[in-house]
C-alpha cells in the first residue's frame, strides 16, 4: 500500500509541473504589444551651411618709417590709440632740414641771377650781330649759356622742392586709419629712414572691415561659384571663439585663382564690419557661408536614426501597428536634428523613442508625440562632419 501511494504521489507532482510549465506558456503568448512614441517627422524651411575654422586678417597693414633720417624729438599718440589717415605720430628734429632748404633756395637765388645776364647778354649779342661788331659763333655762345642757365635754374628749383619735403617728412603722419600698437622708438633716439630698411617706428593696421581668410573645399568653392553666377550671393555669418551665436554678417570678397593640389581647397576670403573694433588681426574664427537657397526639409532626432553598416535606417509605424525598417538618405545636421534627403515621407509616423522594445515586422502600441526643438538653433557651436555641407539652419 504505502510503494502504490507513493507512486501515485509522483505522478501527480509530474502532472501538476506539466500543467504549470502549460499555463507559463499561455501567459507568455498573450504579453501585450510593446509601447512605442512614434512623430511625424518636422517640416521645416532651412538652408545648407557649410562651416570653417579660419583666421581674421587686417585689410591694410602698415609699418610706419620715417622718409628722413634725423633725431627723434617727440611722439605725438598714445601707445595702441586709434589713429587716423594724416594724423601726426612722430616729430623728427627739423633744424637740419631747414638750413638744407635754405641753401637750396640761395642756390636758386644764384641760378635766377646769372640766367638773368646771360639773357641779357644774348639780347646785346643779337642787336651786335646785325652791325656785324660780332660774330654768329659768339652770339651761338650766349644762346648756349642761355640753356645752360635756364637748366641750373630747374635743377636748383628742384633742390628747393626736395628739401621742401624733406622738412615736410620731418612730421611723421599716419598713411591709414587704424589701430597702432605701441612706438618703437623713443624720443632722443638717432632714426634711420628713406628706405625699405629704416627703422620701424610703430605699425598701423586697420580694422572695419575685416578680413577672415579660410580655405574651403573644391566642392564647396564650385557651390558658391554656381550661385554668384545666378546673383543670388553667398552670405557669411562668423562667431569668435567666446561666442555661441553667428551674429556677425559679411560676404565673400575674394577666391583664389587655383586649387591648391595638394591639399584640394582654395584660399577664400569674407570681409566682416567690426565697427566696434572688438575684433583684432590674428585671432580665430569660426564661419559658415551660405551653401543653398531655402527650402522645405524633414527632420528627425538623431537618436531615431540607426546604423547598419553604411545604412541609415529608422523604424516606420504602418496603419496595423506594424513595425517596418526604411532607408533614409540623411543630410546635415539642424542642432540635435538631422534632415531627411529621401526614405521617409511626411505622414510617416517614425519611432522615436523605444527603439529596443521594436523590432520590423512586430507589433507595437503607438503613442503619439512630437518633434521640437530644444531651443531656437540660431547659431550654435557647430557638428563638424565631412559631408557638403555641415548644418542646415532654419530661414525666417
Amino acid at each position: 500500500m504505502a510503494r502504490l501511494f507513493s507512486n501515485t504521489t509522483g505522478v501527480l507532482l509530474v502532472s501538476a509541473i506539466l500543467l504549470t510549465a502549460c499555463g507559463g506558456g499561455e501567459q507568455q503568448g498573450q504579453m501585450p504589444a510593446p509601447q512605442v512614441d512614434v512623430a511625424t517627422p518636422l517640416v521645416e524651411r532651412v538652408a545648407d551651411w557649410d562651416e570653417f575654422t579660419g583666421r581674421f586678417e587686417s585689410p591694410e597693414h602698415v609699418d610706419v618709417r620715417a622718409r628722413v633720417s634725423g633725431y627723434l624729438e617727440a611722439v605725438h599718440f598714445e601707445d595702441g590709440a586709434e589713429v587716423e589717415a594724416g594724423q601726426r605720430l612722430f616729430t623728427i628734429d627739423a633744424r637740419p632740414f631747414q638750413a638744407e632748404l635754405a641753401a637750396a633756395q640761395g642756390r636758386l637765388t644764384q641760378a635766377r641771377a646769372e640766367l638773368s645776364q646771360v639773357r641779357t647778354d644774348l639780347e646785346r649779342a643779337e642787336r651786335l650781330i646785325e652791325s656785324r661788331t660780332i660774330s654768329q659763333e659768339a652770339v651761338e655762345q650766349r644762346r648756349t649759356a642761355v640753356s645752360t642757365a635756364e637748366a641750373a635754374v630747374a635743377s636748383a628749383r628742384a633742390q628747393v622742392e626736395t628739401q621742401q619735403l624733406n622738412l615736410e617728412f620731418t612730421e611723421v603722419t599716419a598713411p591709414i586709419s587704424g589701430h597702432a600698437s605701441a612706438r618703437q622708438v623713443d624720443p632722443g633716439n638717432l632714426v634711420s629712414g628713406g628706405n625699405s630698411a629704416g627703422d620701424v617706428l610703430t605699425t598701423i593696421v586697420s580694422s572695419d572691415p575685416i578680413y577672415f581668410e579660410f580655405d574651403a573645399s573644391e566642392a564647396v568653392f564650385l557651390r558658391y561659384q554656381r550661385r554668384r553666377v545666378t546673383d543670388e550671393g553667398a552670405p557669411v555669418e562668423v562667431r569668435l571663439q567666446d561666442e555661441t551665436a553667428f551674429e556677425r554678417r559679411g560676404e565673400i570678397v575674394f577666391a583664389d585663382n587655383s586649387i591648391n593640389p595638394n591639399t584640394g581647397t582654395i584660399h577664400m576670403r569674407a570681409s566682416i564690419p567690426n565697427p566696434d573694433g572688438l575684433i583684432r588681426p590674428g585671432m580665430l574664427g569660426t564661419a559658415r557661408v551660405r551653401g543653398s537657397a531655402p527650402y522645405e526639409a524633414m527632420l528627425l532626432p538623431q537618436t531615431a536614426i540607426l546604423s547598419d553598416g553604411s545604412r541609415r535606417i529608422v523604424y516606420v509605424v504602418n496603419d496595423q501597428n506594424m513595425v517596418e525598417a526604411r532607408n533614409i538618405v540623411q543630410g546635415p545636421l539642424s542642432g540635435s536634428l538631422r534632415v531627411i534627403r529621401d526614405g521617409l515621407e511626411p505622414g510617416d509616423r517614425v519611432i522615436v523613442n523605444g527603439l529596443l522594445r521594436a523590432r520590423p515586422g512586430a507589433e507595437v502600441v503607438p503613442r503619439n508625440t512630437e518633434i521640437s526643438r530644444a531651443a531656437p538653433n540660431r547659431g550654435g557651436a557647430a557638428f563638424i562632419e565631412s559631408q557638403p555641407a555641415t548644418s542646415a539652419q532654419p530661414v525666417d
